[in-house]
C-alpha cells in the first residue's frame, strides 16, 4: 500500500516495497535536478525497519541552497512533484500522489545539505534503525494516535512532537558519540 487521503491518518505495517520505490523516486530526482541534488535520502517511519508508518515515503533532497531548486519546480512537475511551499522553515515541500482523488503518496523535503534539518532527518532515521527498542516506543506511540485521531492530521502531529524531540537529543548525541570515536580510531592508527 502506498499512499493516503490527504488529512487522514492511517498507519501499517513496514512493506519491503517502500525502499524500492523510495529507490524510483530518488533516481527520477537525481536525474532532474542532476548535481544540485548534493544528497537525496529516503527518510521518516517508512525508511525505518519494523515499525508502522503512513504509507506515504518521505524524501529529504540536500541542496547548497534553497534557491537552487526555484529554476526545476516546473520541471519537476511537469514529472508530477508538486511544490507546496514552505510550510517548515527552511525546508521547501514537494508532493506525489493522485491529485484528483486527493491523495499524497510522496512528502520530498528539500533542506540545506548538512544542516540542522538535514541531519535530524538522518541521525532519527539511523537511531532508531540502530535501536529497535527506541524505534518500537515511537510504534507505539505512532498506532496509539493513529487509532485516537484517524482524521485528524494535525492533532496526530502533534501527539508525536514530544517523543520526537526527545529520541531527535538522544540521535544527535550517538551521532556526536560514534563520530567521536571513530575520529578516535583512526587518529591511533597513524
Amino acid at each position: 500500500m502506498l499512499g493516503l487521503k490527504r488529512g487522514t491518518v492511517q498507519v501499517v505495517p513496514h512493506q519491503t516495497v517502500w525502499n524500492n520505490c523510495a529507490q524510483d523516486v530518488k533516481k527520477q530526482l537525481s536525474e532532474i535536478l542532476g548535481a544540485t541534488a548534493l544528497d537525496i535520502q529516503h527518510v521518516g517511519s517508512t525508511a525505518i525497519l519494523g515499525i508502522y508508518a503512513k504509507p506515504i515515503l518521505d524524501i529529504a533532497v540536500g541542496v547548497a541552497s534553497l534557491k537552487d531548486i526555484s529554476p526545476y519546480i516546473v520541471q519537476l512537475e511537469h514529472h508530477g512533484i508538486v511544490f507546496r511551499g514552505q510550510d517548515v522553515r527552511e525546508q521547501m515541500l514537494f508532493v506525489m500522489g493522485d491529485f484528483e482523488n486527493n491523495t499524497r503518496t510522496h512528502h520530498i523535503h528539500v533542506v540545506k545539505w548538512n544542516s540542522p534539518a538535514w541531519n535530524d532527518y538522518l541521525d532519527f532515521r539511523d537511531y532508531l534503525n540502530a535501536f529497535p527498542e527506541k524505534a518500537k516506543l515511537y510504534d507505539r506511540c505512532k498506532q496509539k494516535l493513529a487509532s485516537q485521531f484517524p482524521n485528524n492530521r494535525d492533532r496526530y502531529t502533534q501527539g508525536k512532537r514530544e517523543l520526537i524531540d526527545v529520541l531527535l537529543r538522544e540521535a544527535r548525541i550517538w551521532r556526536i558519540k560514534a563520530n567521536t570515536q571513530r575520529c578516535s580510531s583512526y587518529s591511533s592508527v597513524l
